[in-house]
């Protein structure tokens, strides 16, 4: 059995060889004003130093551009994508198709992985982006465990799919929170509405605290829990899924370290004795059980819903 990637969303530089110290294979960087809900805020310098330290101990790192792309930044793709081709990033993850189109111009030879949140959700228009360039297409986290190994059986492409850490719920290219205020009278600058500072939407009515965030990109509205199936990998891993993602967006390094090493146990556990990774996976889930902060609980996400046709 091939062992999928362990691919991961570090917070800073310093993060990359303790990470890879810990199982991580490959790993998303990049800067807000290119890419989406990224874990860490990564400039240039920072990106390039991403590289070099992955590709000295021969893991992989992808470029997130998967930001939603107006006019007023489209003379700008050029030079960042060559940018991140000279930099000799591994792949571009996109959504946009003018990144594809850009991408074809400047740095043809560039690896792409499709990657639009919510619409990969079958092997069909994995397998159309697949045909315009795309080598991996990232899933929707929205979609269930049948349908992610179908798509698996019958994709042309890579296949990556989020197993731990929170989903995005809502996304506007408003400054909700701002406009907020402002109707309020009062005047909030971003720094105090950026992911580091804590803010939730209540639910009274469910119970349940959204983290809720603004940026450049607009206001996010995250989950109310993270999605774990340590101890639900069988599947996927039979099915051959090619990239095992954890998204440590509004988590500490430590955690994403612990967690990197919970996840590089369950995978290398099932490659050598699936009957030990059966007797194994309870305890690696109570071992990230004990580490959760207390406003966020684990479940399963979407994986065992069932579909509604």
């Amino acid at each position: 059995m091939k062992k999928p990637e362990l691919l991961v969303t570090p917070l800073t530089v310093n993060d990359i060889l303790p990470l890879i110290d810990a199982g991580a294979d490959a790993f998303v960087v990049g800067e807000q004003r290119y890419g989406l809900r990224l874990a860490g805020e990564f400039t240039r310098q920072d990106v390039q130093k991403a590289i070099e330290l992955a590709h000295s101990k021969g893991k992989k790192v992808y470029v997130a551009m998967n930001a939603i792309f107006h006019n007023e930044k489209m003379d700008e793709l050029d030079d960042y994508i060559k940018f991140v081709s000279d930099a000799k990033a591994d792949a571009i993850i996109f959504g946009d198709p003018a990144v594809l189109m850009t991408v074809r111009e400047i740095a043809p030879d560039m690896k792409m992985h499709w990657s639009t949140e919510t619409t990969g959700t079958n092997w069909f228009t994995c397998n159309y982006w697949g045909k315009k360039g795309a080598k991996r297409a990232v899933l929707a986290r929205e979609i269930n465990m049948d349908a992610i190994i179908e798509t698996k059986e019958n994709a042309e492409v890579e296949i990556e799919v989020q197993v731990h850490g929170m989903s995005c719920m809502f996304q506007s290219k408003r400054s909700l929170l701002g406009n907020y205020y402002e109707y309020q009278g009062k005047v909030l600058e971003i720094e105090n509405r950026k992911m580091g500072k804590n803010m939730f939407l209540h639910d009274k009515e469910r119970e349940n605290k959204y983290p809720i965030f603004e940026d450049e990109n607009g206001t996010h509205i995250m989950s109310p829990n993270d999605m774990c199936i340590i101890d639900e990998l069988q599947e996927m891993l039979e099915a051959g899924v090619n990239s095992f993602k954890i998204d440590g967006i509004l988590k500490s390094s430590e955690y994403i370290l612990a967690v990197t090493k919970a996840y590089r146990a369950a995978i290398d556990l099932f490659s050598e004795d699936p009957d030990a990774y059966e007797d194994k996976k309870d305890e690696l889930l109570a071992e990230i059980e004990a580490i959760q902060p207390e406003n966020r609980l684990l479940d399963t996400g979407f994986f065992f819903k069932e579909t509604v046709y």
